[in-house]
């Protein structure tokens, strides 16, 4: 049982080195095969909306706490709204998604609170 040690930890690097390799393609694969729609998503507000590198490039200066309707003026409609969720105690959360015109499997998730802009993250798909 002692020689067979070396011959596993082998094929697991192996194995580890071609999961790395190809990857990309089994990623493209899995997606392809499930469903097409949006993980996560409550509701799809405008099934159209993109958010450009312009546009990425504006919010990211926008500060924190500023009105909502400020940030609306540069991202416009979202792609769907996310459901609401408690980051803070006592204060409810709107999250809205917006996929990335050059790659839609990334999305920026903006967040809401009380009408006030509260901050983003991207989500991977």
């Amino acid at each position: 049982m002692a020689n067979a040690k070396p011959f596993i930890a082998g094929a697991i690097v192996l194995a580890i080195g071609l999961l790395a390799i190809d990857g990309q393609r089994l990623g493209g694969w899995l997606q392809a095969a499930g469903t097409q729609s949006v993980e996560g998503c409550e509701k799809i507000v405008q099934s159209t909306a993109q958010l450009s590198r312009e546009q990425l490039a504006q919010l990211l200066v926008v500060p924190e706490r500023d009105p909502k309707e400020n940030v609306r003026k540069i991202v416009a409609e979202p792609y769907c709204s996310l459901p609401q969720l408690q980051v803070r105690s006592g204060v409810v959360s709107e999250r809205e998604a917006y996929p990335m015109a050059w790659d839609p499997t990334v999305q920026l998730v903006i967040l809401y609170e009380n009408d006030e802009y509260a901050g983003y993250r991207f989500r991977f798909q």
